[in-house]
């Protein structure tokens, strides 16, 4: 299988949405990651037998730009939930739905815009090594 063939299909098993809801239902983190290696390891072995040393440094860079992401994300609420303590609960009700809304839908676009490019990045070296080969 190819390295495009095995990201799409991970990527198909890695839906945000099925994430976020098994979040807000109380499952832990690492139990989902464990979740999800066990279902598709077959897929990871293959794919990691396929990475090459630059997309291994791709792969770095993208985990550095998720931390730098997870980071602004919690310096965002630490300010916004600084604010909102000097506004009475009606504006904090508001200001939060309005700015968590905008906030979350920039970063999963933004992230996922990424996460795309990243990917393709990575397929078109690899068929541009094969090309050449």
């Amino acid at each position: 299988m190819s390295v495009n063939k095995i990201l799409n299909s991970l990527e198909n098993s890695w839906e945000r949405s099925n994430i976020l809801l098994k979040i807000k239902n109380g499952l832990d983190i690492d139990e989902i990651v464990n979740e999800f290696l066990q279902t598709n390891e077959i897929k990871v072995k293959e794919l990691n037998t396929l990475l090459r040393p630059e997309d291994i440094d791709l792969l770095t860079q993208v985990e550095k730009l998720s931390a730098c992401e997870a980071k602004l994300i919690n310096k965002i609420y630490n300010l916004n939930h600084k604010n909102s303590t000097k506004i009475n609960e009606k504006k904090i009700y508001l200001s939060n739905r309005k700015t968590n809304s905008k906030i979350s839908s920039f970063m999963i676009n933004w992230s996922n815009k990424f996460v795309v490019i990243a990917l393709l990045t990575i397929s078109a070296i690899a068929l541009s090594k094969q090309a050449w080969s």
